[in-house]
């Protein structure tokens, strides 16, 4: 037997068993105990070999961590509620959360953490684009790509906290994307719908959005206050966001979909910050929107008056 090595140090003996043992200190587990990995063999080369294999791990951070035993389940659970969900844009999470919720885990989630290999992902994929919507098409590849941007940084999450030592959804291969080329429209079909857009209520928003190439959101969520007639100028900040309802009745109406319910509860904000500074920016205005937006201000406040007590900013 080799005598007791100082505190840390990694040490090689052979036991009464006859076979040689090797142990090193990696870390600290989960409840504060040393964690130190065992193994043995009956040639002391082959445990010297495992020896210096666990130091260098140590040295370099590949090991994987001790008493943690996730699934692929409980890992994606654990990311998306504790570790993602506070420290994310709304879009985002809910984007996450269909992609766990609906096809990550009812395909994946019983495999161990460890043992996912990218093949796993590659027949989800497949398997995801032989599913039909609800219109009764098949699913479209784009739908595998969000499912896997999405496992790729759940994965990359648990690489980095040392639960994994690689993210197999890097090595996996992602369904083919057949991107559709942009049409532009004609001036014909612009000045088409600059001229619709006039004669329509609230239609300035889609003069403002297809003159300064706003996204959709953007758009819906303008504010007066994002507008300076002095200088001419736009300021965007915030994005509209698609309205999510609860019942209001419990459960007492006949209606099948929340956002149809008399009593309807939203559960998200009507608008949220753009998603990066870059989305943040100023966009100068052409005289001839400021006057559009002039004249909608103008039947906006006829509107209001007439409206009385029953006007509200959403409307």
């Amino acid at each position: 037997m080799a005598g007791r090595q100082a505190n840390g140090r990694s040490t090689i003996y052979q036991g009464n068993d006859g076979y040689w043992h090797g142990r090193v200190t990696v870390g600290i587990r989960p409840d504060g105990r040393p964690d130190r990995r065992h193994v043995m063999s009956r040639q002391k080369s082959v445990v010297a070999d495992k020896v210096r294999d666990l130091e260098q791990g140590r040295t370099s951070g590949s090991l994987l961590r001790a008493g943690e035993k996730w699934t692929v389940e409980e890992w994606l659970t654990h990311w998306l509620e504790d570790i993602t969900a506070p420290f994310v844009k709304v879009n985002t999470l809910a984007g996450y959360r269909v992609a766990v919720n609906h096809h990550l885990i009812p395909g994946l989630g019983r495999h161990k953490l460890t043992e996912l290999r990218p093949e796993h992902l590659e027949r989800l994929y497949q398997d995801i684009q032989l599913k039909m919507t609800k219109g009764g098409t098949l699913t479209k590849p784009a739908t595998a790509h969000q499912v896997h941007r999405t496992v790729r940084t759940a994965l990359n999450e648990a690489v980095r906290r040392g639960y994994l030592t690689k993210n197999p959804a890097t090595l996996a291969k992602t369904p083919r994307i057949d991107e559709d080329e942009v049409e532009p429209y004609t001036v014909d079909e612009i000045q088409r719908l600059f001229r619709t857009a006039t004669q329509t209520r609230n239609g300035a928003r889609w003069a403002i959005a297809l003159a300064l190439g706003l996204r959709q959101g953007e758009a819906l969520g303008l504010k007066w206050s994002d507008v300076d007639f002095k200088t001419h100028t736009l300021a965007i900040r915030r994005g509209r966001l698609r309205p999510q309802y609860e019942h209001g009745c419990g459960g007492r109406c006949d209606k099948k979909f929340a956002g149809h319910c008399p009593q309807r509860i939203a559960t998200r904000p009507e608008t949220d910050s753009t998603k990066s500074r870059a989305g943040r920016r100023y966009v100068g205005l052409p005289e001839s929107l400021s006057d559009l937006l002039k004249e909608h201000r103008a039947r906006q406040n006829e509107e209001r008056l007439r409206a009385g007590s029953l006007w509200s900013e959403g409307d």
